[in-house]
């Protein structure tokens, strides 16, 4: 991660028009099985991370899949920068409660690094409706391998200071990705890509993380590790053993805290941090699958 500074954002052509510069709706796509998916990209992500999973849910397996775009996520960074964790929330909640009203069968969450994050805060406000979640990557804190050292005394320090407006954080290689050919691919965009610039975003999201939106995660951990015990609905969580953004104590302290009878702790052997596009998303998929097939299974038999 490279420390930037910037004490001011160029506005980019769209901004203050009140239109979008990306599309503001995610991804929607309608199945046949009776059963629905929420999912929910990480900050400063884009639904497109979410695309394999998408398609997976719903051409083979005919669920109907939604993946709302985060608040303010498509905007220019000087816009995104402001938004607060609660902005990101409402505009899941708001996704999840449309989709709960059409479905007529069981309906799943599942969100990747803070997505995982919000989709919980789901299960503890809606544990009536929701039928089960799925964390991938879940990001309470950042002590992957690839993060400095140096992060965990200076970010609480830029917090408590006007410097969090000003101070961008720029991602370094691997990106997420173990995979070769997804890191080169990204790294030729975020090699060149300047702060303001929105090319590619869409596809890549932000190569640019304003310190701003870490104070906002670090605020949603504080709030979401005390409802941790409140929760009770089935809890998956997927995590590859060399994440190189949060370690899999992230998972284990999840898992650890939450009291949902029906939980389980699936580890990865060659994937970084995205890995719901990494080398081992057919295993993420699948394993996400069997867990609400056999929630949906057990349901039936009880009814």
């Amino acid at each position: 991660m490279s420390l930037n500074f910037s004490f001011k954002v160029k506005k980019t052509r769209g901004e203050g028009s009140g239109n979008s510069l990306l599309k503001k709706n995610g991804l929607f796509l309608k199945g046949d099985s009776g059963e629905t998916i929420l999912l929910i990209h990480g900050l400063t992500g884009t639904p497109n991370e979410m695309r394999f999973l998408a398609n997976f849910f719903n051409k083979k397996m005919g669920y109907t899949v939604v993946c709302p775009r985060l608040a303010k996520h498509g905007e220019p960074i000087n816009t995104l920068k402001k938004i607060t964790w609660q902005d990101c929330y409402q505009s899941v909640r708001e996704a999840f409660l449309q989709m709960r009203n059409n479905s007529k069968g069981a309906v799943f969450a599942s969100g990747l690094s803070m997505g995982a994050l919000l989709a919980l805060l789901l299960g503890e406000e809606f544990s009536d409706t929701i039928s089960g979640i799925t964390c991938l990557s879940p990001t309470l804190f950042y002590d992957g391998w690839n993060v400095p050292w140096y992060s965990t005394i200076l970010l609480p320090l830029f917090y408590a200071t006007p410097l969090k407006h000003v101070v961008y954080f720029k991602e370094d290689p691997p990106y997420g990705f173990k995979n070769k050919a997804l890191q080169k691919r990204v790294h030729k965009h975020f090699s060149r890509a300047r702060l303001n610039d929105p090319t590619m975003v869409e596809q890549y999201g932000y190569p640019y993380f304003p310190l701003t939106l870490l104070h906002q995660l670090n605020l949603l951990v504080k709030h979401l590790t005390k409802l941790l015990p409140d929760i009770n609905v089935p809890v998956q969580l997927i995590q590859a053993k060399d994440d190189d953004m949060t370690s899999i104590r992230n998972s284990t302290f999840i898992l650890d805290k939450i009291n949902s009878k029906t939980k389980e702790l699936v580890l990865l052997n060659d994937s970084y941090h995205v890995i719901t596009a990494d080398q081992e998303r057919d295993t993420v998929a699948n394993r996400m699958y069997d867990f609400y097939k056999r929630i949906t299974g057990s349901t039936k038999k009880e009814n």
